[in-house]
């Protein structure tokens, strides 16, 4: 598989076939479990099977259908060990890879959209691409001034493919709720949806890219790339170099995991207060792990790819910060009433305070320490949690309700933390809280109007 399927008809086949594939193993297992084997070897060894054929042809189609898959991959945290091991291998492809273009293609959009000289603007130009993602590639190259740059080529047909691939899958996102416990599909489906056009805009992109960079520059904690070029489809950004986090999640050593995930903390939280943008692509393979520029220096987080963002003109929401505090100090009662008034609790729905209190303090326990390990362990107890329909918590949380104006920032949120707990890390989240969290330090001003989120 070289190109991205242009035809709605083929790659709908494609996907089509994932809830035949489900049903054929479904009667499977019930044979195997006629044959004597237990009902839960028997669901272990479905869901291992259901995994490996979903991220195959997820990995194959690009376009919506990796989008999908690379959301999902942050989530695996969740899953029970031991069947996290083959869902980890096929999306950890997902992460850093997919099948590239053929080099005629890479060729033929340039030249429409840079023009017949487009090799004059660069002194080299790497044919095979160094990666390739949902909806384009990248390729190495070096700019006629002698900067290394990174050509993002977006594939032709791109578009239509990411509308025609979520809309599929939306029609069986039910099916696919098993796979990642607790974790309620089709809103993320729809959601990535509805940013499709952005996700497309390159010119978007640059302007979110161009403001984090003016921003870090000279950050010693965070690296963002300059932009080059950019025009329709085609964008040249400065190259930087650095250890994949995939790689890091699989083989990196305590220390740049703790340091990967403390600046991984540091970015979700100072990013918005920074920018005003909320990066709201937050797996594993739009991160870099960059080394030291001095000995006695530290890793830095050399961040990527600003196609999608949350625009959040004065930051995170005070609101979030306030509840966070005012949970954290037991005070049941405030923290209800700030969820009615944001909306979180409809006006047709009446809760325990004390009951709200007891469902949100597991979830925020990182925020109690001075400093937190993320694990699976603890990702999964949480899932298990929430998803059991006999668990107190599981019958709440069907009440709660979630604006749609904090639908990006609690996705972003639940994603960067599914990547802690990929990566081990001990962190101080607490401290990166204090700092940029609008209302979790108790001050002298007063409760600002609830905050308005403004949609990208």
């Amino acid at each position: 598989m070289s190109d991205l399927p242009r035809k709605a008809v083929t790659r709908t086949a494609k996907l089509a076939a994932l809830p035949l594939g489900f049903a054929g193993r479904a009667t499977w297992g019930l044979g195997k479990r006629i044959g004597g084997r237990s009902a839960e070897l028997v669901a272990r060894e479905l869901q291992q099977r259901t995994a490996e054929q979903l991220f195959k042809v997820l990995g194959e189609l690009k376009g919506g259908a990796m989008k999908f898959g690379q959301a999902l991959s942050v989530f695996e945290s969740a899953l029970p060990e031991e069947v996290a091991g083959p869902y980890r291998a096929a999306l950890t492809k997902l992460q850093e890879a997919a099948p590239p273009m053929p080099t005629r293609t890479v060729h033929a959009v340039l030249e429409e959209r840079i023009g017949a000289d487009w090799r004059e603007l660069f002194l080299e130009f790497e044919e095979k691409p160094a990666a390739a993602a949902s909806i384009g590639q990248v390729h190495r190259a070096v700019w006629h001034d002698g900067r290394e740059v990174a050509v993002k080529v977006q594939y032709p047909g791109a578009g239509e493919a990411l509308l025609s691939d979520l809309t599929q899958l939306s029609r069986f996102a039910r099916l696919l709720g098993p796979l990642i416990p607790g974790m309620d599909i089709k809103p993320l489906i729809a959601e990535l949806r509805d940013r499709v056009s952005e996700e497309l805009d390159y010119e978007l992109e640059a302007r979110a890219q161009r403001e984090h960079a003016a921003e870090f520059a000279g950050d010693a904690d965070v690296v963002v790339p300059d932009v080059v070029h950019q025009c329709d489809q085609v964008l040249v950004t400065e190259w930087i170099d650095g250890i994949p986090l995939s790689e890091v999640i699989n083989d990196g050593t305590p220390e740049q995991r703790d340091r990967a995930g403390q600046l991984l903390t540091r970015f979700l939280f100072s990013g918005p207060a920074r920018t005003g943008l909320l990066h709201a692509d937050p797996h594993p393979g739009n991160f870099r792990l960059l080394p030291p520029q001095k000995p006695t220096g530290e890793w830095r987080l050399g961040v990527l790819d600003f196609g999608t963002v949350d625009r959040l003109p004065g930051g995170l929401p005070r609101t979030i910060g306030e509840s966070l505090r005012m949970t954290l100090e037991g005070e049941a009662e405030a923290v209800y009433e700030l969820l009615c008034g944001e909306g979180f609790v409809k006006e047709s729905i009446d809760l325990d305070p004390d009951a709200v209190l007891d469902y949100l303090l597991p979830i925020i326990e990182p925020a109690q320490a001075d400093e937190f390990t993320f694990s699976r362990s603890w990702m999964r107890g949480q899932a298990a949690r929430i998803a059991d329909p006999r668990s107190p918590a599981h019958q709440l949380g069907k009440r709660l309700n979630l604006p749609p104006s904090y639908l990006l920032i609690h996705r972003v949120t639940l994603s960067t933390i599914g990547v802690l707990c990929q990566l081990d890390a001990t962190v101080r989240m607490r401290d990166e809280l204090e700092e940029w969290m609008p209302g979790f330090l108790a001050d002298a001003t007063p409760a600002a109007e609830p905050q308005a989120v403004e949609e990208a």
